[in-house]
């Protein structure tokens, strides 16, 4: 949808991070809401996210996303050399979790996101 670099005194206030310079790049399906993906430009002193991150984590965080084809998702994602958590996308018989088939993955920061076919 768009692409943005925020800063300045309101940008810090809605942060509560002083110096805040943000790339703000939103994502948006023909229906439904939106996601914004913030990158901290200044200050760059944020913490990585621990590589002894589990699911049962407080720090954890993991996004869904509804695709009509995984398997697509899942070539497109390999090809810009995704970090992936699963081996690849994954086949659930009868769709025992409300989809078909899912992979889960990391976005640049680490967070973790499933898509997943209906």
């Amino acid at each position: 949808m768009g692409e943005s670099e925020n800063y300045g005194p309101e940008q810090e206030r809605l942060n509560n991070v002083f110096g805040a310079r943000l790339r703000i790049t939103a994502v948006r399906a023909a229906q439904g809401p939106g996601i914004e993906f913030l990158e901290y430009l200044s200050p760059r002193d944020g913490r990585p996210m621990p590589l002894d991150e589990r699911a049962s984590d407080l720090i954890r965080w993991q996004t869904k996303l509804v695709t009509g084809d995984v398997e697509q998702a899942t070539a497109a994602l390999r090809s810009a050399k995704v970090r992936f958590v699963s081996s690849g996308a994954v086949a659930l018989p009868e769709g025992k979790l409300g989809f078909g088939a899912g992979v889960l993955v990391r976005d640049p920061d680490g967070h973790a996101m499933q898509l997943v076919e209906k």
